[in-house]
C-alpha cells in the first residue's frame, strides 16, 4: 500500500542515510536523499515527496531553514531526526512546523511507526483541506493559502497555531481532550506537555477572538480539553 509514497531524507551522515533508505525500500517507500539545506529545498519542490525526514545540523545551515521554507506553501509531514536532545531545540523545531521529533540514536521500528502515524494524520486532514474555505462569523480560514482572517484582515499564525485551529475546526462541536490534541499535533513528540498546549491556546485566542475572556470560537472544557463552538 506504500508503493506510491515517497520520502525525502535530509541527512549528511552516509551511514544513517544507508540505514534509513534500506528500511524505507524494504517497507515499500520511494525516497530521495539530500545532504544540505539547499539540496533539500530543491529536491522538495522538484519532486513533492509525501514526507520529509530531517536532520537539523547540515553542512550549509540549519535544518529549521528547510522547515520554514516548506511550511510557507505546504503541510507535508516533517519528522526531525536529530542528536540534539535539549527541550528547547525540540520545541523550536515543533513550533517552526515540524510534526514530530526523534532523537538519535533511534530504533528504525519506532521511526517507521511515527512515519505511519504522520501519513495517516495527513490523510485524515485532507477532506477538510479540500473544502478550501471555512467561514464562521468574523473568522475565515483559507486552506489553499493557509491564511486566517479576522474581519477580513489577515493575521499571522505560527505553523503550530494554524494546525491547532484547523484541528479544532475539523472537529467543531466536539470536546477534544488535552491528550488528543497533543497526539494529533505533535504525534509522539517528546518534551511537549499540557502546559505548552495552554500557552499555544492562549496565544491563539488573543489572535482570533475579539474578547479572549469571553471566547466566541475556542472554549475551555475545564479539566478536559477544548471545543470549537458551532
Amino acid at each position: 500500500m506504500n508503493e506510491k509514497k515517497t520520502i525525502l531524507i535530509v541527512e549528511d551522515d552516509k551511514y544513517i542515510v544507508n540505514f534509513m533508505s534500506m528500511t524505507l525500500k524494504d517497507e515499500g517507500y520511494g525516497y530521495y536523499v539530500a545532504k544540505s539545506v539547499k539540496e533539500a529545498i530543491s529536491l522538495f519542490y522538484a519532486n513533492r515527496p509525501d514526507m520529509i525526514l530531517l536532520d537539523l545540523g547540515l553542512p550549509d545551515g540549519e535544518g529549521l531553514e528547510v522547515v520554514k521554507n516548506v511550511r510557507e506553501l505546504s503541510s507535508t509531514p516533517i519528522i526531525v531526526v536529530s542528536a540534539r536532545q535539549e527541550e528547547q531545540e525540540k520545541i523550536q523545531a515543533l513550533d517552526a512546523g515540524a510534526d514530530d521529533y526523534v532523537t538519535k540514536p533511534f530504533y528504525m521500528g519506532e521511526l517507521m511507526a511515527r512515519i505511519r502515524v504522520a501519513m495517516r494524520k495527513r490523510e485524515r486532514m485532507a477532506p477538510e483541506s479540500a473544502q478550501e474555505m471555512f467561514r464562521q462569523d468574523y473568522l475565515t480560514v483559507d486552506y489553499t493559502k493557509r491564511s486566517v482572517l479576522v474581519d477580513n484582515e489577515e493575521i499571522h499564525l505560527t505553523p503550530i497555531e494554524y494546525k491547532i485551529l484547523t484541528l479544532l475546526i475539523a472537529n467543531r462541536g466536539k470536546v477534544l481532550t488535552h491528550n488528543y490534541i497533543l497526539k494529533e499535533i505533535w504525534g509522539y513528540g517528546e518534551g511537549v506537555e499540557a502546559g505548552t498546549l495552554r500557552v499555544f491556546m492562549a496565544t491563539l485566542r488573543r489572535k482570533i477572538e475579539k474578547n479572549p475572556a469571553e471566547p466566541r470560537f475556542i472554549v475551555t472544557e475545564v479539566g478536559v480539553g477544548y471545543r470549537f463552538k458551532e
